[in-house]
């Protein structure tokens, strides 16, 4: 029997998916209320951040968070109207806020995001969309060593997880990038990473490549999903029934409500990011590179300097906040006071935050041929390939190299 997957989602998980089925012979219909790269995988800071496995719930976040909300030099913001509906899903976030989640979920993050740059160019490999990826290092700029140091969980995770890395201090750390202002007196390069030089059109190559490979498009909202027996039949899209045997969940924050169809109870909520992007700026750094201090990420792309890493909550429906944008501006100004550019363009997107920091990567429990892959917190791009890869990998009938059990959507049956 012939088999047909519909792939909700048209961002570089659901693209992955569907290049990788369509390398299996498998029949694909990807479907996408607006088109490729639309969401987070255009607006991302651009890093295949390998080492990114340690989620924001470190210990002492409970105590730590307060006063960062009320600090306007600090990247957290929350939208207060929103707090009541957000408390539920808050209190689930921080519980994980200790030593020993840290540890759990920074494992099972770098199992999706460890090799992510051989998986990028393995995807992307013959696809035309090959010349985004620059392999490159990621660079993190301390103040000072002692700075370094109170990250020490952080990056004992992280060689706990085969991040290798070389420290610089002083002048080696200048001598490696002559942009790097003296006050960041403490240097951390990760090697063997690397960035896409324009994330929105990096995405659109591969689903183009998709469309060639013989997957099908179609521009319209996911209505419903039909069921027979305990298994997919079909997803309503536009008006119309479409017929499958199985689909792919993969839209990012907007998946929740799909997934309850499916009788999952995904804590989930939109972690709102925030990027300005500095264009013909007069200098840019020698590789991505991490502003500890700041918790912001200026990554090189084509014509422009790209800056990211705020952290908003507050829901889908209400539009950008000023303050992040604000902070971002006087972050790079403080870091960088030489740097000009010519203009400068604002965007402000939505990242899947699942309450425990791990993405939901594999088949519902209870309705056959119903797959997901989502919730990958700030690390989409990142991890967007792997995710593919293992979820082409579940449907075809092969065991993935991979424990699956920590990613497994049934640990959000209701």
């Amino acid at each position: 029997m012939s088999r047909h997957v519909v792939v909700i989602g048209a961002g570089i998980v659901g693209v992955s998916t569907a290049i990788q089925l369509r390398r299996d012979g498998i029949d694909v219909t990807l479907v996408d209320r607006a088109g490729p790269a639309a969401g987070t995988s255009y607006g991302n800071a651009g890093v295949l951040a390998s080492c990114s496995m340690v989620p924001v719930t470190g210990p002492g976040l409970i105590g730590k968070a307060p006063k960062m909300l009320f600090d306007p030099m600090q990247p957290l913001f929350l939208k207060w109207s929103y707090l009541p509906k957000l408390a539920p899903w808050l209190v689930k976030y921080l519980g994980h806020a200790n030593e020993a989640d840290t540890r759990r979920i920074g494992s099972a993050v770098a199992g999706v995001v460890g090799d992510s740059l051989a998986e990028h160019q393995a995807l992307a490999a013959g696809t035309g969309a090959e010349g985004f990826i620059v392999e490159s290092d990621y660079t993190f700029a301390y103040d000072s060593r002692e700075k370094f140091l109170g990250d020490a969980l952080a990056w004992d995770i992280r060689r706990n997880e085969g991040v290798k890395w070389t420290e610089l201090e002083g002048p080696a750390f200048q001598d490696y990038d002559p942009i790097v202002p003296s006050k960041f007196g403490y240097g951390v390069v990760c090697g063997d990473h690397g960035r896409i030089s324009d994330p929105g059109e990096y995405v659109k190559a591969l689903a183009s490549h998709a469309e060639a490979l013989g997957a099908r498009f179609i521009k319209a909202e996911i209505e419903d999903i039909a069921q027979e027996n305990g298994a997919v039949s079909g997803v309503r899209a536009g008006g119309e029934t479409i017929p499958c045997d199985t689909l792919v969940i993969a839209t990012g924050v907007w998946s929740g409500p799909l997934t309850k169809k499916l009788g999952l109870k995904v804590p989930l909520e939109a972690e709102r990011g925030y990027h300005i992007e500095l264009w013909e700026p007069s200098f840019y750094p020698k590789s991505p590179l991490m502003i500890a201090s700041g918790k912001f990420v200026m990554t090189p792309m084509e014509g422009r300097l790209r800056l990211a890493g705020m952290v908003e909550f507050g829901g889908l429906e209400k539009g950008p906040s000023k303050a992040p944008f604000d902070l971002l501006r006087a972050n790079i100004k403080s870091a960088f006071p030489t740097l000009t550019w010519k203009e400068e363009t604002e965007w402000m997107g939505h990242r899947p935050a699942p309450a425990d920091s791990i993405p939901i990567i594999g088949e519902a429990p209870g309705v056959k041929g119903a797959f997901m892959g989502f919730g990958h917190h700030h690390i989409g791009l990142t991890g967007g390939p792997k995710t593919g890869r293992l979820l082409a990998q579940m449907i075809a009938g092969k065991t993935p190299n991979a424990d699956m059990s920590s990613y497994a959507p049934a640990r959000h049956a209701a």
